[in-house]
């Protein structure tokens, strides 16, 4: 059983890792244009804290260093993506996405390891740090409500790429396996939420696509990229997901 869960565990790390680095499209076109035009810089900031307090899971949780490898790289990863935006965002993006990452990515990150590392011991910081982490990403995890409801209303699934759903779908999948296996409850929980939304998004991506095969994600319009991206970087991973653009590419 340890050793299954091992090698599933490292799927779903190569699984994340693809899903952070699928922004890559978005963030050649900001440093080629030296501009973060349209694009908002929270759906980054969101998912850098989520990797931020999983990584300080798994290290804390022993066992663990399955969740903590993959989102340390998404720490990385995503630090990156904010500093592009402090860099290229014209003034009043910069100001607010400077004032988002210190409350967000270093005020509150600080204050929960305080907190528990030195508040708390053993199985309580466990459960108070996974109880954080999970709520994070049940919340994020349910922002592609707005997407499906969009895809309903305009009977068009042109907001929701079937592999980035396809994906999301499947990354929450290994992950609520892997957690079975170990018996992460606080892993399990919102991957779980998040696998059943993404095959919620599968379902409603074969309804629509074939009613309306002209609006698909293949139109690849640049006035759908703002859209998509913030959509797939509020799927949270347990990174994971917290957490987005193939298709922008």
């Amino acid at each position: 059983m340890e050793s299954l869960s091992f090698y599933v565990g490292v799927i779903g790390n190569i699984i994340s890792v693809l899903l952070f680095l699928s922004p890559l499209g978005t963030f050649l076109r900001i440093v080629k244009h030296r501009s973060t035009e349209e694009f908002e810089s929270f759906p980054y900031i969101c998912t850098l804290l989520s990797s931020s307090l999983w990584t300080y899971y798994g290290i804390t949780k022993p066992g663990s260093y399955l969740v903590a490898t993959v989102n340390s790289f998404g720490v990385l990863v995503e630090v990156i993506y904010v500093s592009l935006f402090l860099l290229y965002a014209p003034p009043r993006m910069k100001a607010k996405t400077a004032t988002l990452a210190g409350i967000l990515n270093v005020g509150f990150p600080v204050a929960a390891i305080l907190v528990t590392y030195l508040g708390m011991q053993g199985d309580l910081r466990i459960d108070v740090i996974g109880f954080m982490c999970a709520g994070l990403n049940i919340v994020m995890y349910a922002s592609p409500l707005a997407a499906m409801k969009t895809v309903v209303m305009s009977k068009s699934v042109e907001y929701m790429p079937f592999f980035l759903s396809f994906f999301s779908f499947f990354n929450g999948g290994i992950w609520t396996f892997y957690s079975v296996l170990v018996q992460d409850w606080f892993l399990g929980v919102p991957n779980a939420i998040g696998s059943l939304l993404g095959a919620t998004q599968l379902v409603l991506y074969a309804i629509y696509s074939r009613s309306n095969p002209s609006k698909s994600v293949s139109d690849n319009d640049d006035d759908h990229l703002e859209d998509q991206d913030a959509w797939l970087h509020e799927h949270l991973l347990p990174s994971s997901s917290p957490l987005h653009d193939k298709d922008e590419e």
